[in-house]
């Protein structure tokens, strides 16, 4: 019976929290957004007097269908794009794109009758909305909410407000499209009418755009008979111009080579510095922790003291890439743009509300190598996009082919992981693409996004310095002719080689543009910006800690662990804290070895750090046997009101750990397993189980 009066007391626990989360919006613990995100943003948009009312902008713009994403990588923003762009084309629809974080929404009580909003809506973290996403859902979500004409929730406000959803999540994490699936419930309550179903895309599954393009057809037909559209072919529409500039010198002042905003043009350094401004930081130190010739692992330590930037131990930092010369170099050169890389380019939109995903005027080769994510995964729906600009009628047929068929598409392109250069090589043997509009890349393409990694340092310990520890990704494909090779660490490992004096650092057989446009990142640099994150040790350093990081998912525990050894230094009573952790080899890529001997001499018992290596017995051990082993001790320090931490692959090992977790607790309180799982998510719900999880 004591057994079941504790289950009770944390059910009950868990749900005065979600009460008072309830009334406060999770004030009382949440991590604070980041405060500067987006200000540079809108505050240009406000000193160009852009008006934040989205019927007045559609107004003054002759626009009846307004796509509003909420976007942390930019998947949903190029989601929103295609879905103006093909409404465009196909129906005749007069769309326009919108940042939800840069308009209000009180006046959607007033939004006609003959015009619809369409919401693309990612979920980011443990069911938040994105960054740019914030305002716009506290204000639809609210018991309180009242539009411009006075209306409240029993008044059905949004009668008239016509709207379609698609929401982008991963099925591994608990509130699997969140975002999405709250947003249409909150609408639907306010009397908004649904067109459609909601879509829904799963990252986990790696069935995103299956799902999207599987979902927009049956929308496209309801919104049709909706607002009496008629389909017709659709084509090519550019809504953005690019103009060669042959008497331009790429070297002159106002041209950018690859600076993200005026400022970086010319050369200030000027915050703060977010996701739309980064900070060129200096890289103080580099290392690498594997002992093996065929993987890396980096450290690096990043400098931020001149900077306003600051971190609080458990936040992520993003790195901006920069693309490797050879994927620039085949890009262009399968485009027949090769000799005309350093010609000066201007785009402008064709449209009022078209959106330049970067500072011009430029060169082709600038926007190629810092702009476009030339190395991502190709969509079906681009290749259609392509094959009417394809170098002959074969290879034409062969991309429609490609575009329609989902099954072919996916043995000859998707199973073999190419990149669009890649993929236009193999297709036409060489031939150059001369044909297809340089706009149609820009528009179509991904902007290259930053990188986001955990923090490995504790900022209690080095303020001014953030650690981060990356394995570099390097992966064969079977089937195909090439090694997959990650963006981003890449380029880092390309840094570390230079900073340490490699006779041969082009990683690899890949080289970077180490040094910046115009040389600004010279003397080993790195743009970068600082993501606050929720993944929090407990303000009680006395509070028991368990950690589950294997591989470079230690990362955020090495901050943890720094920060709890400080605090042993400094006279602290610190609570008990395990760290579980798995890797390959003992011999090979246990990272970080000697710093853990350390930490628990500064820490004594309260410390214990337990390892698995998979591939040095005779059967594979994993964390979770670990955790099996300690059951015990693990149930105990629960009861005792530890907070339990997970930090690694959210497709398998996080989930492995969820489910073990509730068997620890079941067989340990002699309770049912749904009563455990109860338990748990009683834990998530109250902060006291945490996630920082990548798939």
């Amino acid at each position: 019976m004591a057994q079941l009066d504790t289950l009770d007391i944390v059910v009950l626990a868990a749900l005065l929290l979600g009460t008072i989360a309830y009334f406060t919006k999770g004030t009382y613990w949440a991590v604070a957004k980041d405060p500067y995100a987006g200000s540079l943003a809108n505050g240009a948009a406000a000193k160009a007097g852009k008006t934040r009312d989205i019927l007045e902008k559609m107004d003054e713009t002759g626009k009846n269908c307004v796509i509003f994403y909420g976007s942390q990588t930019g998947t949903a923003e190029d989601y929103a794009s295609r879905l103006a762009k093909e409404g465009s084309s196909r129906f005749g629809l007069k769309t326009m794109t919108a940042d939800l974080e840069e308009y209000d929404f009180e006046n959607l009580d007033s939004f006609p009758e003959d015009k619809v909003a369409m919401f693309v809506l990612a979920t980011y973290g443990e069911g938040e909305p994105t960054d740019n996403a914030v305002e716009f859902y506290e204000f639809i979500s609210g018991e309180e909410v009242s539009f411009s004409q006075g209306g409240g929730i029993s008044e059905k406000p949004l009668s008239n407000f016509k709207y379609v959803a698609f929401g982008l999540g991963n099925n591994t994490y608990e509130h699997y499209n969140s975002m999405v699936r709250n947003v249409t419930k909150f609408l639907d309550r306010l009397g908004a009418n649904r067109i459609g179903t909601a879509g829904e895309g799963d990252d986990g599954a790696g069935t995103m755009e299956e799902d999207f393009l599987a979902w927009k057809e049956p929308m496209w037909k309801d919104l049709a008979a909706s607002m009496h559209l008629q389909e017709r072919e659709a084509v090519y529409e550019p809504v953005l111009e690019v103009t060669e500039k042959p008497d331009m010198d790429a070297e002159s002042d106002d041209v950018y080579l690859g600076e993200p905003n005026k400022n970086h043009l010319e050369g200030k350094q000027k915050g703060p510095f977010n996701a739309h401004n980064p900070y060129i930081a200096p890289i103080a130190e580099s290392k690498e922790l594997f002992t093996v010739k065929d993987r890396n692992c980096l450290h690096m330590e990043i400098d931020i003291s001149g900077s306003n930037l600051s971190y609080t131990t458990g936040d992520h930092i993003a790195i901006w890439p920069t693309n490797a010369g050879k994927e620039v170099d085949r890009f262009l050169n399968i485009l027949g743009l090769a000799e005309k890389r350093h010609m000066v380019i201007s785009v402008k939109g064709l449209d009022a509300t078209a959106k330049i995903p970067f500072p011009s005027p430029t060169t082709y080769d600038a926007v190629v190598r810092y702009h476009m994510e030339i190395c991502a995964p190709i969509s079906r729906q681009f290749i259609s996009t392509l094959a009417p600009f394809s170098p002959n009628d074969n290879i034409k047929a062969e991309m429609t082919k490609m575009g329609n068929d989902r099954d072919y598409f996916h043995e000859q392109v998707a199973a073999r992981n190419y990149n669009l250069a890649q993929l236009l090589e193999f297709l036409s043997q060489g031939q150059t693409w001369d044909k297809v509009p340089f706009t149609i890349f820009i528009e179509g393409l991904h902007k290259i996004q930053p990188r986001y990694y955990s923090i490995s340092s504790s900022s209690l310990v080095q303020k001014n310095k953030i650690s981060i520890t990356a394995v570099v990704e390097s992966v064969e494909i079977p089937g195909a002719s090439h090694v997959l090779k990650g963006v981003t660490t890449n380029y880092l490992l390309a840094l570390k080689q230079k900073q340490h004096g490699d006779p041969n650092p082009d990683p690899h057989g890949l080289n970077y543009a180490i040094t910046g446009p115009r040389n600004k990142y010279d003397g080993i640099h790195v743009p970068v910006h600082v993501r606050h994150s929720n993944f929090k040790l407990p303000s009680d350093p006395s509070k028991p800690i368990i950690m589950i990081g294997p591989g470079t998912g230690v990362a955020p525990f090495r901050g943890f662990v720094q920060e709890r050894a400080k605090q042993a230094r400094d006279g602290e009573t610190v609570g008990k804290t395990m760290l579980f952790f798995g890797c390959r080899k003992k011999s090979e890529d246990f990272i970080y070895a000697d710093e853990w001997e350390a930490y628990k001499n500064d820490m004594g018992d309260s410390f214990e750090m337990l390892t698995a290596f998979s591939r040095e017995g005779a059967q594979k051990v994993y964390v979770q046997h670990l955790l099996k082993q300690r059951a015990a001790e693990i149930d105990r320090l629960l009861q005792q009101k530890a907070y339990f931490y997970v930090c690694g692959d959210a497709a398998n090992m996080a989930r492995e750990v969820n489910t073990v977790l509730g068997q620890i607790i079941a067989e340990q309180r002699g309770i049912s397993e749904s009563k455990a799982e109860d338990i748990v998510k009683a834990m998530r719900n109250s902060n006291a189980y945490q996630e920082d999880v990548w798939s």
